[in-house]
């Protein structure tokens, strides 16, 4: 996938670049099934308070239901009829059509086309869009959308271009790289799929205007250092001034950057084997 630029029209143009959606291939009304709308939350949580700022507004977006799993779908070959863009994700999404007349959505991976045939099963081939258990996919082999947990459904790399590295797989269970560098063991029953996710370029694209920023649901950040002492730990001096302390806070005092917000019990942490920092 490719960023597409535009001629400087304005000064927001100028520096602003696009996802190249040319390559995109949609035919047909998306099922009605596989489609609703989902109120946002603008960063509140079940009470209503806010727990994370600057969200809200934002573009009208209406939530496509993808299949994480194809569990109950094991042995039925699927036709690719269409390469789709996601509103609510970063990855585009491909409408597969079951020979038994099902519909669903699933992520696509680099190199996907349009009446491709895709399968879930030990008898799969090792082609991007088909999806097997770690134990039967070869070492060396880019995989996404993986189980944690098998019959959970995929869990990891799901964001646009993402993929992990399949290193080994030993005593029942697999080693994964993940890009950050991280080692993460897993089950050899957990599911994935073949191939590395499209959309790869979704990170070089500037946003160019604050307009667009929202009509993404993102609203203004204001710096704490340009605040006044009573509205922020940062705050107060003339002119341009460090923040004048020790480590970044938070408008309430607490450490802000840097911070480990991992448990330290957490159930999962004795599945990774290097942790991505040293």
């Amino acid at each position: 996938m490719a960023v597409k630029l535009y001629k400087p029209t304005s000064a927001g143009r100028r520096i602003q670049s696009v996802t190249d959606y040319s390559v995109l291939d949609k035919k047909n009304k998306t099922p009605k099934g596989l489609i609703y709308s989902k109120a946002k939350p603008a960063g509140r949580n079940n009470s209503g308070k806010i727990t994370v700022r600057h969200q809200g507004g934002g573009a009208i977006r209406k939530v496509r239901i993808v299949d994480f799993s194809r569990e109950d779908k094991k042995g039925v070959p699927a036709t690719v009829e269409t390469i789709e863009y996601d509103p609510t994700r970063t990855a585009f999404i491909s409408l597969l059509s079951y020979q038994d007349g099902d519909k669903r959505f699933m992520l696509t991976p680099q190199g996907l086309k349009v009446g491709q045939k895709v399968m879930y099963g030990e008898a799969a081939e090792i082609l991007p869009g088909n999806r097997l258990a770690i134990k039967n996919i070869p070492v060396g082999t880019l995989i996404h959308d993986i189980e944690l947990v098998p019959g959970q459904g995929g869990k990891m790399a799901r964001s646009a271009g993402a993929y992990a590295t399949l290193q080994t797989v030993e005593a029942g269970y697999a080693l994964l790289k993940l890009p950050s560098s991280e080692i993460r063991r897993l089950p050899e029953a957990c599911l994935a799929t073949v191939g590395q996710l499209a959309n790869a370029d979704w990170m070089n694209v500037r946003i160019g205007k604050a307009g667009r920023s929202r009509l993404m649901g993102w609203r203004p950040s204001v710096r704490g250092k340009v605040m006044n002492p009573v509205d922020h730990p940062h705050g107060g001096g003339e002119g341009h001034n460090p923040i004048g302390m020790k480590y970044p806070k938070t408008p309430w005092g607490k450490h802000a950057l840097g911070v480990k917000t991992r448990l330290k019990k957490k159930y999962s942490n004795r599945m990774i084997v290097k942790r991505r920092t040293k």
